[in-house]
């Protein structure tokens, strides 16, 4: 899927998670912290695509997700693809095609959706206030990248990274007690994990299997059979899954934020 959609996905995931959590767990959250595990699982849900490189000294091309922060980004993503290829060549095998580069290989797999997640907790929790802001910051931007991608490539990257600054220190000064905050980590992880079951049901597909060989493959593709297979950018994908998305979101925020919102303006329940 492009960037826009696994954005907006990964913004619905969270937001129904949520409702399910408050309505069926008992587990209600202020809405803050609704708002930012929201911002930062649709930052998430781009996370894979920092393996799509572009042109760093022109600053264009890559993912949406590589263009979030400028030349910086895309820098970053010409080493995650570099690091991606290198690690497919070095683990296929036999039946295993070779490769150029690294999109779709490392980060969409498993591992390293987990590896985020709890990285991210990791660093929240091991170094707190620093870590905290940096995670937010650069989630936040991503965010905006994809959720509002029209509003962001007219802005350009510069305005892109002070709104994705200010609304990091602006959400971290709202945070709970504890600045660790391992919900954004979950949100990170769950945020991944949205963005490989976006790319599953195109015709492509993701090595989700990965590090488990099957046959004599260790990066096989899994994706929907291309009869059923969406064509990333096609009018299924950027019409038809966008208002699905966007739907559900909707419907997802209202009901997991009537309580908190009721609560706020002492109305019972």
């Amino acid at each position: 899927m492009m960037g826009p959609q696994h954005a907006l996905s990964g913004a619905a995931a969270w937001l129904t998670g949520s409702w399910v959590a408050s309505t069926f767990f008992d587990y209600p959250q202020s809405i803050t912290t609704i708002a930012i595990g929201t911002a930062v699982c649709a930052g998430g849900a781009l996370l894979p695509d920092l393996d799509m490189s572009g042109k760093v000294t022109h600053n264009e091309g890559g993912s949406t997700v590589s263009r979030s922060f400028g030349v910086f980004s895309l820098f970053v993503a010409e080493v995650i693809e570099k690091i991606s290829v290198g690690v497919y060549t070095a683990t296929k095998l036999s039946h295993d095609p070779d490769r150029h580069n690294g999109h779709r290989t490392l980060t969409h797999t498993l591992p390293f959706a987990a590896l985020m997640g709890f990285g991210a907790t990791w660093l929240c929790t091991r170094f707190g206030k620093w870590a905290v802001l940096g995670i937010l910051f650069v989630m936040f931007g991503f965010a905006l990248r994809g959720l509002f991608d029209k509003w962001a490539h007219k802005a350009g990257w510069v305005i892109v990274t002070i709104t994705s600054g200010a609304a990091a220190y602006g959400a971290y000064l709202q945070l709970p007690e504890g600045r660790g905050f391992p919900m954004i980590g979950l949100a990170v992880g769950v945020g991944c994990i949205v963005h490989l079951f976006g790319d599953i049901i195109t015709r492509a597909g993701v090595p989700i299997l990965w590090p488990i060989p099957t046959g004599r493959k260790m990066w096989r593709m899994v994706g929907l059979p291309d009869k059923f297979a969406i064509e990333a950018g096609s009018k299924v994908e950027t019409t038809l899954l966008r208002t699905v998305f966007t739907v559900i979101a909707l419907v997802a925020g209202a009901g997991v934020l009537a309580t908190p919102l009721l609560k706020k303006f002492n109305i019972d329940l």
